[in-house]
């Protein structure tokens, strides 16, 4: 709460508490644009039904960045 006349906070282009989540559709536009501008893959690990493609995918990304947090564990 402010009082009446009290000048407002100040504002930021960092303020992520003004925008909302982006859209299946944004996002797609965002890792098309990522893909053709950079050479960079985002995929989402349960879009791939392959299970090899899909392991092996998982391999790299755990022997580049370390497991994930909050993934399946596996039983380990």
């Amino acid at each position: 709460m402010t009082l009446p006349g009290s000048p407002r906070p100040p504002r930021s282009c960092l303020d992520r508490g003004t925008r909302s989540p982006a859209t299946s559709p944004e996002m797609e536009a965002l890792r098309r644009r990522v893909w053709r501008d950079q050479g960079v893959a985002s995929l989402a690990i349960e879009d791939i039904t392959d299970p090899w493609l899909r392991q092996a995918v998982l391999n790299e990304a755990t022997r580049r960045w370390g497991p994930r947090n909050g993934g399946h564990s596996h039983g380990r």
